[in-house]
């Protein structure tokens, strides 16, 4: 299944007053795996940022200033978001902003059954822990050495990889028969029936009678013997 796991950089807290978006990343992952697929861009808010976000985010009005308004990636985002399903940690925050700035353009707005809230299952999971995205970064025993500042991407990055651990964690992305289920925050795997004919054994007679004299060699209280004698 494609789902786009996504962040958001922003002016403010709250959309009704006027705060805007100021940096959008979005990571392509497959059946919870990341493809190498992203999407990003610096976004003009048309609107002064208050310091206390800068310190935050590091996105300074000047920095923003030549960047493209969000009309101009629209587009393009919405080109790579396509129908999949859309990850984000505290989604409700992350798609107000995104639903805003698309009913300014006359664009529909994304339905709330599209989008996936991580925090929400981490809550399920962790009852009563930190479930901010470093905590479960540090949780998971992911590495925050790229990330001295928020940013759309960097977090998108990060959270694609929560998000794997949340879902079935590393063993699912070795599964490579595609068959294995989550459960609970385990993963489970079908059983396989019994081989109806046994498989030949490849040794032949000559590696046979030579594997039998060197375990002679080795003396009556040789392991291999007592283990012959218990099967």
């Amino acid at each position: 299944m494609r789902e786009i796991v996504f962040d958001t950089e922003t002016t403010g807290l709250d959309p009704n007053t006027g705060d805007r978006i100021t940096e959008l990343g979005c990571v392509e992952v497959i059946d919870c795996i990341p493809t190498g697929k992203t999407f990003h861009a610096y976004i003009n808010p048309q609107r002064s940022t208050p310091k206390e976000v800068v310190d935050i985010t590091g996105l300074t009005d000047e920095f923003l200033a030549d960047k493209p308004v969000f009309g101009e990636v629209a587009q393009e985002f919405a080109d790579f978001v396509g129908d999949a399903v859309m990850v984000a940690h505290n989604a409700p925050f992350d798609r107000g902003f995104i639903n805003m700035e698309m009913e300014r353009l006359g664009r529909d707005p994304y339905p709330e059954d599209r989008f996936k809230d991580t925090a929400r299952i981490a809550r399920a999971m962790f009852p009563g822990s930190y479930v901010s995205l470093d905590a479960l970064c540090k949780r998971f025993d992911i590495s925050l050495e790229t990330r001295e500042k928020h940013g759309a991407l960097i977090d998108s990055l990060l959270l694609a990889e929560v998000y794997l651990e949340l879902t079935g964690g590393r063993t699912r992305a070795l599964d490579l028969s595609g068959q294995a289920k989550s459960k609970g925050g385990k993963v489970e795997f079908p059983s396989r029936p019994q081989r109806q004919r046994p498989l030949e054994s490849r040794v032949n007679d000559t590696e046979r009678a030579a594997h039998s004299a060197f375990i002679d060699e080795m003396g009556e209280d040789a392991l291999w013997k007592q283990l012959q004698s218990v099967n």
